[in-house]
């Protein structure tokens, strides 16, 4: 019974502690352990009453009281401690020791000077809050006395020798009375003669720098020899080492003494992390600073410090600082060092809420980076948080968010489901290529299109993509027309010999005589390759089978995005630029489908196209004046004669150099009203609040709703066909009729009232 009182503490002890990888620390054993409850890692300080002596004992009941009452930022963090009869437990953060961490940076090549910047610059800081705001000295600085957490930051411990530099009631036994080896780290003076009450440990200090750089410190001698001190610190190293007690400076002088430009403690990082130390009471323009140039500094920042410092105040900042889209760069470089898991964990949660978000610099941003998440995110995920933010995009005003829009589609195209990415998003292409005022917009979604037809459902895909590529072949915008021909092209293997002949080929054939030389160049090369499939098949009619078997092939799974989708994910790089920056103002005319003779690509542009019921693109016309050198696109990038691929046969534009072919443009003055319109691909995102990029955008864009069901006029087959014209075309008709029957009704009215008397009035 009496048993059941007398029951062991440690079983009821919190924490568990884990049996290998454990080291000495002086006179405490340093474990790994864990919280039983929550299984949070610590590291636990044992020390066995059995094993020590009467002033070991002392020591340690002395560490006890002092890591439990002292906190700093810089000092060994408490979580919990436990002391019996029979042992003491002291439980912090987790951490190891400063030699095992340098040890392990020596097999990687060594710590980086920025590093060991920050780590005694802590070390420094931590030793002046003990000697001038606590009036403490520690006698037991070293290597032995210095522990590195998660995020490689150096933490001052070893409070065993703690003493007050006014006078305690009980004396501590000295270091070298517990190991004779730490008498080489006295300084040369006796205790109590002459110099301040920091002396001593400013003498440590000095071994500390020493050994960091040096290795184990063989002897006291051995101080005079600098060996690989860095040469900005050496002048301050020897003050800390000198002979004479009284020149030694007090911690804080110290750390000034290296904080001036060019100094050992100036440098990005050690900035970066007083700033982050003082992160919640900055303004926020200092924070938006901050995070702006924090990226370019982030490559030479040590990856555990961006993994378990920088991290969380980047979370931090964001969650409830309202950071925005400022942090979204280093959030993603940070990313890089993080296992899938941990992604999962910390970054996905922040991406989907940032989805949500209406800032327009955050959403560009967003869709901008998506390369760099988008394998993380699982397809619940994408289908039901993300999508439904995403097309919001495809009616946006802004022209840049709408471009953007559709080439992220290349990436998000593998993960959504049936009706998302059949229904859905085809509704939103459908209008885009009808209804957009932005030319390159127009012709991104054919590109686009091209480029998912793989995932597309069997039964809607040779019916999509033949009215979509033919609706482009006859766009005003050449470029959208080059797109059409090349969809067509990229995507042979989807349509059936039948299809191909009754309605492709008859397509294509127009195009022979379109103005655009490069449109008529690519439409031969397409027919062509049409005509061999035809000419195969006639020969022997037993390679229909072949021909024709992807044509009802399933849609492909997400696991092939990686093949295809690279071309146009490329950072911030933008297919609107490669499409439509090379071709000559004005030529946003559409096919003469009816003219005997191809006009030249750069030849003079007629005045009157208006006239002839199109309005040029206002973003081409834009265009060209800000690039009034740019020339027409003659050449493709891919090899139609070594086959069709779909992953290379229209992309960019350029020739052999890797710049885009050009001819001089003969344009005539563009209006005022065409000068004050802006390219999508022209607008600059600096993370300033995306309300305020309307002001640059469009003077006015259409929006309209787009019909949910393939039988109306939004429906791509509607245009599909040699037969009917234009929107522009009808609707000039439409006006011509309307005109025509105007004055014919007056006509009438005037006949019949008869000619007008002297002084009547005319009624009309």
């Amino acid at each position: 019974m009496w048993s059941f009182f007398a029951r062991d503490p440690i079983k009821d002890f919190n924490y568990e502690i884990l049996p290998e990888n454990q080291e000495k620390s002086g006179i405490w054993t340093l474990s790994r352990g864990k919280r039983k409850t929550t299984g949070e890692p610590v590291s636990v300080f044992m020390y066995e009453v059995s094993q020590g002596t009467e002033e070991q004992t002392q020591l340690a009941k002395a560490a006890f009281k002092r890591t439990k009452t002292l906190r700093h930022p810089n000092i060994l963090s408490y979580v919990d401690g436990l002391e019996t009869e029979k042992s003491l437990y002291i439980v912090t953060e987790p951490v190891t020791t400063l030699a095992a961490h340098l040890k392990l940076q020596a097999e990687k090549g060594g710590a980086s000077d920025l590093e060991v910047s920050w780590g005694l610059h802590q070390i420094v800081k931590a030793l002046s809050f003990l000697v001038n705001d606590c009036h403490l000295n520690h006698n037991n600085l070293g290597m032995w006395a210095v522990f590195v957490d998660r995020a490689g930051e150096w933490k001052l411990g070893g409070l065993d020798h703690v003493t007050s530099d006014q006078g305690d009631s009980t004396s501590l036994p000295p270091p070298k009375v517990i190991s004779p080896d730490l008498e080489r780290y006295d300084p040369p003076e006796s205790p109590g003669n002459g110099g301040d009450k920091w002396t001593g440990d400013v003498w440590r200090l000095g071994c500390l720098i020493w050994e960091v750089f040096n290795g184990s410190l063989p002897r006291a001698s051995s101080l005079r020899s600098l060996g690989k001190i860095p040469k900005q610190l050496v002048p301050h190293y020897c003050e800390l080492v000198g002979a004479n007690p009284k020149i030694r400076p007090n911690p804080a002088r110290f750390l000034l003494n290296c904080r001036p430009p060019g100094g050992f403690m100036n440098n990005s990082f050690v900035e970066s992390c007083l700033f982050l130390e003082e992160i919640q009471i900055k303004e926020p323009a200092e924070k938006q600073q901050f995070f702006q140039d924090l990226s370019e500094n982030l490559d030479s920042f040590p990856e555990v410090f961006c993994k378990h410092k920088v991290l969380p105040q980047l979370l931090t900042a964001f969650e409830f600082g309202n950071a925005g889209a400022v942090v979204l760069t280093p959030l993603f470089k940070v990313g890089k060092y993080l296992s899938a898991e941990e992604y999962q964990q910390k970054i996905i949660p922040v991406i989907v809420k940032m989805f949500s978000s209406t800032d327009r610099a955050m959403r560009i941003r967003l869709l901008q980076q998506m390369e760099q998440f988008i394998q993380y995110l699982n397809e619940a995920a994408v289908n039901s948080q993300i999508f439904p933010h995403v097309v919001h995009g495809f009616t946006d005003t802004n022209p840049a968010i709408r471009e953007q829009t559709v080439k992220s589609m290349l990436l998000l195209a593998p993960k959504l489901n049936e009706t998302n990415l059949n229904q859905e998003l085809m509704r939103h292409f459908a209008r885009l290529q009808a209804r957009d005022d932005q030319g390159p917009i127009r012709c991104n979604t054919t590109v686009c299109l091209g480029k998912i037809a793989p995932y597309l459902n069997a039964g809607l895909r040779q019916r999509v993509l033949i009215s979509a590529f033919s609706r482009a072949t006859k766009d005003p915008f050449p470029a959208s027309r080059a797109a059409g021909v090349l969809g067509f092209a990229a995507t042979h293997q989807y349509y059936s010999v039948a299809e191909s002949a009754n309605r492709i080929l008859p397509t294509l054939c127009t195009l022979t005589v379109d103005p655009d030389k490069n449109v008529r160049d690519q439409a031969f090369k397409a027919i062509k390759s049409f005509l061999s499939k035809l000419e195969t098949v006639s020969e022997d009619p037993s390679k229909l089978a072949e021909i024709e078997k992807d044509v009802t092939a399933s849609a492909q799974t997400g696991g092939s995005a990686a093949t295809w989708a690279g071309w146009a994910v490329t950072g911030v790089s933008s297919l609107t630029s490669k499409l439509i920056r090379n071709a000559p103002a004005g030529s946003e005319t559409p096919p003469a489908e009816n003219s005997p003779v191809p006009q030249p690509a750069a030849g003079p542009v007629p005045t009157n196209t208006a006239s002839k019921g199109v309005q040029q693109d206002r973003s081409y016309v834009s265009c060209q004046r800000l690039h009034p050198s740019s020339e027409a696109v003659k050449k493709q990038s891919s090899d139609w004669s070594s086959g069709w691929d779909a992953d290379d046969s229209w992309s960019n534009e350029k020739d052999a150099d890797g710049q885009a072919s050009t001819e001089a443009p003969k344009s005539g003055r563009l209006s005022s009203a065409q000068e004050g319109v802006r390219l999508a691909s022209d607008y600059k995102w600096d993370g300033a609040e995306g309300k305020s990029a309307t002001s640059d955008l469009l003077s006015s864009v259409s929006q309209r709703n787009c019909a949910g069901d393939w039988g109306t006029e939004e429906n791509w087959e509607s245009l599909d066909g040699d037969q009917g014209l234009s929107k522009a075309e009808l609707a000039k008709k439409k006006r011509e009729e309307r005109r025509k029957e105007l004055e014919a009704k007056r006509a009438e009215r005037k006949a019949a009232k008869g000619p007008l008397k002297l002084g009547a009035r005319k009624l009309d």
